[in-house]
């Protein structure tokens, strides 16, 4: 026998969370200096292009609440209970006119007590409980203030009583009657001992028409009670001494007897013993118009509360948080189906993110991103530095064999980042094959088909970025980690045989992986010790002598420290000679093994430019001057460079070579 139930699981159709556009934000903010981990968040909060974060969403949650309060006030039961003594007093006032044969001393008595009836609501009505009706209007009118309030303190305690109790008989109210009777001895025996399944079930087959949520056993029976009774002691909490009097004096007359109220007080009093880690004692202030009723206040209460969870949900403030956390069926009941379909999208996209294997959780226990998130977020860089070294937008440059060397005579399938040309040939085969002879022919992905080529000269490359404070000062520090993960990638994924060092230098100089470059904090040392650099970069090519040194330099600022012999860094501002001429002396070192030098200065500072072009001259290098988002291509460029004849350059990088912007000095 089949069984069905409601599906739960989201959209079957719907496609898979795009992670490519989260990588990105992520890896941008680890390179700013973030945490993986805060960088995730951060990422959660903003959200995507086509997706609300977290922060829009608890923005909707406050703009929720504060309507609530700015448009509701809680006169609601004390106003509709003074409209029906009006409707009441009046109908008497009438009977009383127009009644012929009434003793005109008895007529004259009712009237001397309807004119001299108190000022306050509660008063009047509790003055008018022993008077003799003589309209019948008038009569249901004042038995329907006590009916009202009946409904409305049930409504309190029990929501959607004041509907269902609308027109109840005396019956009805028996049945309320015994139901707090009931309710209240299980209460109280559970405090005292607890109650069996049996008991619970029991009391739930003679009075579950009370309770539609259908509690499954007794825990579920006290939450769903103890939550709706403490947001009603909230809502009395909230009104002014007056209003809380006034209600008090009223209460006495619902469905004209005392008895209701005592019940309710006993049940207060056990819900709150039972579970004392309700907000019993909290309150708000209503500024709006639109009166409410008990009922009604107490609801409002409650929504409140849940839109305040839910704030704390989005908030993600707390140790270990996650999505998972936050409360869908919550969120759809205040903001409706499309909040809650954004936060199951933001959770899927968080679990996506930790199972992918894009964020590792190392040793100390912080999350880091993963070698596969690296070549993503390299690859993602590296398209981007292409798309600014295209000479033309859409064009194809098949001048060249392919910057890797010389074609091998074989062919392979075109893959993103591929820089060989196409083999044409093969392609349209391809794509005539696919179609069975069909015409027009039409070329797609699959069909394309690149010249493979065989690699000239292997290279040992060595990329020596600033790390010095101007870097990160100056808005420079996101860039130039972007350029040496761009170059990372590349060399990794196309060149192979090629070896790449990352040198990061600032007051001292280390070698660094891409991964903690990647992760670097900015760092506010004062110190540019090129000289260090250029030391860890010449032992470098000196363990690969087989291999063309390539040196690419990133800095904004000249040499400003040095090793001494005994290790120490030697600081100095303005630039001291002999810091200078430590430097000199390494570039020369560097020349002297065959490198092919290329500095890449950041800044508008002339005697900046003037000094670095001194240097790259004296060792037949190049200077380069780009702006931030071109430092990438710049230096990606001149790696290509490296590897081919320099009259390929304008056929490889289009405007890089000759009177574009960063151009070759």
């Amino acid at each position: 026998m089949s069984r069905f139930r409601k599906y739960d699981g989201g959209d079957p159709l719907a496609p898979p969370v795009d992670l490519a556009e989260a990588l990105d934000a992520i890896g941008q903010d680890v390179m700013a200096g973030y945490s993986p981990e805060r960088a995730m968040r951060e990422f959660l909060r903003r959200g995507g292009s086509d997706q609300a974060g977290l922060d829009e969403l608890a923005r909707r949650v406050a703009e929720k609440r504060r309507e609530i309060l700015q448009r509701n006030n809680l006169d609601g039961t004390m106003q509709e209970v003074k409209e029906l003594l009006d409707q009441a007093v009046l109908a008497e006032r009438g009977q009383l006119a127009r009644d012929i044969t009434m003793d005109d001393a008895d007529r004259d008595f009712r009237e001397m007590v309807l004119d001299n009836l108190p000022t306050s609501t509660p008063a009047a009505v509790s003055e008018l409980a022993s008077y003799d009706w003589r309209s019948s209007e008038a009569r249901e009118a004042y038995e329907q203030i006590k009916d009202l309030l009946g409904r409305e303190l049930l409504d309190q305690r029990f929501a959607g009583m004041k509907q269902a109790l609308e027109g109840a008989t005396e019956e009805d109210r028996q049945a309320v009657s015994e139901m707090l009777s009931d309710l209240n001895d299980l209460l109280e025996k559970h405090a005292s001992g607890g109650v069996s399944d049996e008991e619970f079930a029991d009391f739930m087959d003679k009075h579950g028409d009370f309770f539609p949520d259908s509690p499954q056993d007794m825990d579920e029976l006290l939450d769903q009670l103890a939550q709706r009774a403490a947001a009603a002691q909230r809502m009395m909490n909230s009104m002014t001494p007056e209003q809380r009097q006034e209600l008090m004096e009223l209460s006495q007359q619902a469905f004209g007897s005392p008895q209701l109220m005592e019940q309710l007080a006993r049940m207060d009093a056990n819900l709150q013993a039972l579970r004392p880690g309700e907000d019993w004692s909290g309150s708000e202030s209503f500024e709006g118009e639109q009166g409410m009723g008990l009922g009604d206040g107490t609801g409002a209460l409650q929504d409140l509360a849940q839109l305040d969870a839910l704030a704390d949900q989005l908030a993600q403030s707390h140790h270990g948080a996650r999505m998972d956390d936050v409360d869908l069926d919550a969120l759809a009941d205040q903001l409706g189906a499309d909040a809650a379909v954004s936060a199951k999208t933001l959770q899927e996209l968080e679990r996506a993110l930790r199972d992918s294997g894009y964020l590792k959780r190392g040793s100390d226990g912080e999350l880091r991103l993963s070698p596969k998130a690296m070549r993503q977020l390299g690859k993602a860089l590296l398209s981007d530095v292409a798309d600014r070294m295209s000479g033309r937008s859409g064009a194809r440059e098949t001048r060249t064999t392919g910057l890797a060397g010389e074609p091998s005579g074989a062919t392979r399938r075109w893959e993103f980042g591929t820089t060989e040309p196409w083999d044409v040939p093969r392609t349209i085969t391809n794509a005539v094959l696919r179609q069975g002879g069909a015409t027009p022919v039409r070329i797609q992905v699959d069909d394309i088909e690149v010249t493979e080529t065989e690699a000239r000269t292997q290279a040992a490359v060595a990329l020596l970025v600033d790390t010095s404070f101007s870097m990160a000062m100056d808005g420079r520090w996101v860039p130039m980690k972007r350029t040496a993960l761009a170059l990372h990638q590349l060399i990794r994924s196309r060149f192979r045989g090629d070896d790449l060092q990352l040198i990061a230098f600032g007051r001292h100089a280390q070698v660094m992986e891409i991964e903690e470059l990647t992760a670097l904090d900015a760092k506010w040392d004062k110190g540019t010790n090129l000289h260090h650099g250029l030391l860890l970069a010449n032992r470098f090519f000196r363990k690969h002598p087989n291999a063309q040194p390539v040196l690419l330099i990133v800095t904004d600022g000249e040499p400003t420290a040095h090793l001494e012999q005994d290790g120490e860094v030697w600081f100095s501002y303005p630039p001291h000679p002999l810091t200078i001429a430590q430097s000199v002396k390494e570039l020369d070192a560097s020349a002297r093994l065959g490198a092919q030098v290329t500095f890449f200065r950041l800044g508008e500072d002339p005697g900046l430019a003037r000094f670095i072009d001194s240097m790259a001259r004296r060792v037949d290098g190049r200077m380069v001057s780009p702006e931030l988002d071109d430092l990438g291509a710049a230096v990606v460029g001149s790696y290509l460079g490296s590897r081919g004849p320099a009259s390929s350059y304008r056929e490889q990088f289009g405007d890089w070579y000759g009177g574009g912007r960063g151009f070759w000095v």
